[in-house]
């Protein structure tokens, strides 16, 4: 199954910018990746993203030029938006990418999920629904979606996310031993991951 990426960095963090500082961009703030290389958030977040997932957008803000400049350096379409709003980003996001067998929606400030673990969230996807990752029996990101969902992601306002549309779906859960699904960047201490 081929799905189509959408990474949302267009938030403020504004829980961020209230600790580092408000010119702190907590996207572009530098983190140690999995691989034990220092990068920007969202850098870490784009090289996470399996090879396989070819089509790949990128929502944020007009003014965030070196975030636009990483997305295209690894390969993604950018939406311009000047909505914060979680379920606005994605509704626009799924409309502009057009017709796509599933979408897999990505948190732009959650740098530290292994690709494997993309993977199997997209294999789950293979019956349809929607595949959501737990870990510790929390559900985490990313999710994906399949292409029945497109009316409805495209329905999404304002700042709630995509979870009401749990509901009314065949809801396969990925069980993982992956505890980045659940790891944003909400504040400074979170650059460093980890588990303990």
């Amino acid at each position: 199954m081929t799905v189509t990426a959408i990474v949302l960095a267009a938030g403020q963090g504004s829980r961020f910018r209230a600790e580092a500082g408000a010119d702190q961009d907590k996207l572009l703030a530098a983190c140690v990746g999995l691989d034990g290389i220092t990068r920007p958030v969202i850098e870490q977040v784009l090289r996470n993203l399996p090879g396989r997932v070819v089509e790949r957008w990128l929502v944020t803000s007009p003014y965030r030029t070196e975030v636009i400049r990483l997305a295209k350096a690894y390969g993604c379409q950018v939406l311009l938006l000047d909505s914060d709003g979680m379920g606005a980003s994605i509704a626009a996001a799924v409309e502009a990418s057009g017709p796509a067998e599933g979408w897999l929606v990505v948190l732009g400030d959650m740098p530290f999920i292994r690709s494997s673990s993309i993977e199997q969230v997209i294999e789950g996807l293979e019956q349809g629904g929607i595949s959501v990752p737990v870990q510790a029996g929390e559900y985490g990101h990313p999710v994906a979606f399949d292409r029945a969902f497109g009316p409805g992601l495209m329905a999404l306002v304002g700042d709630r996310g995509a979870r009401s549309l749990f509901a009314s779906a065949a809801l396969k859960q990925v069980q993982l031993n992956d505890p980045g699904t659940l790891w944003d960047v909400d504040i400074p201490q979170r650059l460093s991951f980890n588990t303990d």
